[in-house]
């Protein structure tokens, strides 16, 4: 790869600048019950330090309540509902009538302390994004730890049972990463793949399929390095860039926020520990509002390819035809 992030999009005479601020990420911490080997944020069981308290998730909550922009509010970890205050972000949410989103990695519903998490979620109709890299045993296991794919079923079982994917006021979709350092398959064809495999062996439905392109960082960083395939990895990305994709970036109309109240441009940036630009606000407690960040700038670097390559990747899946 010879030319950065930056220099494509000046050499394209492009510009990223966030337009609004519809949808709130927010990242309660790094406990998670699982380990990931492609997980971004390094979660895990042992980090219990880095999650967010009472006095940042009250602030939070304030002003979430007083903001007219939010239309979802996207709440992600490690394991967000092992955050003690996961469940009044879920209520602010409902009482706004604004769609809440939890990321769920589904292994978590039976943790102790968990037991009635999945009712919790239909009760408050919020919408489930769960974890499942593949409708294959090995293929997960390999991926996630051993175990870790009968639970994910057991769990999509159980949300099945409670309406999910059967009534419109419960959604429930499904995320692929690749295993290795490829480009995620066409997601439209993916997602029948996913629907017949689920339903003909486990009776499971669900909404949606969304494909994510793996980020060169973190725990996938060292991967790539281990295999000394960081390079190949990011030419890859670096000769897929899309215009199309880039036109329909999460970061546009997004700002994450961390477990300790630090905004970024998005979640990678936020694992990275780039923040906002220096002319805006970079801690909730400095804003009053989130009106603070329309039109601004975001910050940019090499894993910024990621979400531009080929048919894009986001939060939400792919972005474009590629």
């Amino acid at each position: 790869m010879t030319a950065s992030f930056k220099e494509r999009l000046s050499a394209d005479s492009l510009e990223l600048k966030r337009n609004s601020v519809s949808t709130l990420q927010i990242n309660l911490g790094k406990l998670c019950n699982q380990a990931c080997r492609h997980c971004h944020v390094e979660a895990g069981p042992t980090k219990t330090a880095e999650n967010m308290d009472e006095k940042t998730a009250l602030h939070l909550i304030r002003l979430i309540e007083k903001s007219s922009l939010i239309k979802t509010l996207d709440i992600t970890g490690g394991a967000p509902e092992l955050n003690p205050y996961f469940r009044e972000f879920v209520k602010v949410g409902k009482k706004k009538n604004i769609e809440v989103i939890d990321r769920c990695n589904l292994t978590v519903l039976f943790e102790k302390g968990q037991e009635d998490t999945a009712q919790f979620l239909a009760d408050n109709e919020v919408t489930v994004v769960a974890s499942l890299p593949c409708y294959s045993r090995t293929n997960v296991d390999k991926q996630r730890g051993n175990g870790v794919f009968d639970k994910s079923i057991r769990a999509l079982q159980q949300l099945n049972q409670l309406g999910y994917a059967k009534s419109d006021k419960l959604k429930l979709s499904l995320v692929y990463n690749p295993l290795g350092p490829t480009l995620p398959p066409d997601q439209n064809k993916l997602q029948e793949q996913y629907k017949v495999e689920l339903m003909e062996d486990f009776g499971i439905q669900f909404n949606k399929l969304y494909t994510i392109t793996n980020m060169p960082i973190k725990r996938f960083l060292t991967d790539l390095l281990r295999q000394n395939k960081l390079d190949e990895y990011m030419s890859l990305l670096a000769n897929s860039f899309n215009v199309r994709a880039f036109d329909n970036v999460m970061c546009k109309e997004f700002i994450s926020i961390s477990w300790d109240g630090r905004i970024y441009d998005c979640d990678f940036n936020q694992m990275l520990g780039i923040e906002v630009a220096s002319s805006l606000p970079r801690s909730v407690w400095d804003i009053n509002s989130f009106e603070t960040y329309k039109a601004s700038p975001i910050q940019v670097a090499n894993h910024c390819f990621g979400c531009t390559a080929g048919a894009g990747s986001s939060c939400t899946g792919s972005l474009s035809a590629s």
